[in-house]
């Protein structure tokens, strides 16, 4: 098995591939989140990063099986779009009940004046528009929670830990109520509202993937912080490969989750310039400190002040021994 994480800068793209003899190619191919659509996060001083679209063709990529979507934010879901136009999928995986979305009207037009709630109000359009067009293309939708199981392909077992039906059952409301609601002001307060609780909505997935002669576990938890992880049972949080949650923010991770995950290596994905305070230091230290070998899918400075070298993507290749060997490329 080999878990890229693709460099879009302040967002999350991850490439999960397995063999599997009746998939094209012998290869099973998932894909988690698809960074931002907006140019300015790839700007032409910085050639390393690159949309999601123009690194998988280049890649030569001819098939997808399963796009997850965790959440709904603009750094995740807007570079999805003109992906399942590019590759439609056989299922899109998320913690929403598709139907949803074919029950909504177009978000309301409201003025917006703060960037990151115009960010936001994109990143709920485009997953309705995503959806939506996945239903069309004849993409089986798949709602995901705590509890469920998949085994989409040889050796692979995608386990949710959250958000529990409840939880998904909640969101759905919240985002059913900001799409019906055509008063200016109510509108902001509900979208500003939505957008602060998004993160802990993410759909958390644990990948087990069973080798040769050992098996290797990858916890995903989209932007899920410490705060939601802890209220997984920890027997299910052991991980070889653990994905920091909120881009590695403070509220990311804590002592307790790292000893419950008890993770080989931790991966950040943050951007080089450390936005919104990410890669925060603290918690990279104490990432650090409990043995974990770290990398970062952009150019952040690590604990001790070392920047990763130029890369537009990482890749995990996971050994028929379960070991890990991670390499920055291009």
């Amino acid at each position: 098995m080999t878990l890229t994480f693709f460099n879009v800068g302040y967002g999350e793209a991850v490439l999960v591939e397995c063999p599997d003899p009746a998939r094209p190619r012998g290869s099973f191919i998932m894909l988690l989140d698809g960074g931002s659509g907006e140019a300015e996060e790839f700007p032409s001083e910085l050639p390393q990063r690159a949309p999601l679209i123009r690194e998988l063709e280049r890649r030569g990529l001819d098939h997808i099986d399963v796009v997850v979507s965790t959440h709904i934010h603009e750094d995740h879901v807007c570079g999805l779009l003109p992906v399942l136009e590019r590759f439609p999928p056989g299922e899109l995986w998320q913690a929403l009940d598709g139907a949803l979305a074919f029950q909504l009207p177009q978000l309301p037009q409201v003025e917006l004046e703060h960037p990151s709630r115009r960010k936001f109000a994109r990143s709920l359009e485009d997953w309705r528009k995503l959806t939506c067009q996945a239903q069309r293309r004849g993409v089986k939708l798949r709602q995901l929670t705590a509890g469920d199981c998949a085994s989409p392909c040889p050796g692979l077992t995608a386990r949710a830990l959250s958000p529990r039906w409840g939880q998904a059952e909640d969101l759905a409301q919240a985002v059913r109520e900001l799409f019906y609601t055509q008063e200016p002001e109510r509108f902001r307060e509900r979208l500003t509202a939505l957008d602060g609780a998004m993160n802990n909505y993410s759909l958390v997935l644990s990948l087990e993937h069973q080798g040769e002669h050992q098996g290797a576990r990858a916890l995903l938890p989209g932007d899920a912080n410490a705060a939601a992880c802890g209220q997984i049972d920890p027997e299910l949080l052991s991980a070889d490969l653990f994905k920091v949650g909120h881009h590695g923010q403070r509220d990311g991770a804590s002592r307790e989750l790292i000893a419950a995950i008890r993770p080989k290596v931790v991966v950040c994905c943050a951007s080089s310039d450390r936005r919104y305070n990410s890669a925060e230091p603290g918690i990279l230290r104490m990432i650090a400190d409990s043995g974990a070998e770290l990398f970062f899918s952009d150019c952040p400075p690590g604990p001790d002040g070392t920047v990763p070298p130029p890369h537009s993507a990482l890749t995990f290749t996971v050994g028929a021994d379960g070991a890990l060997q991670g390499v920055y490329a291009g």
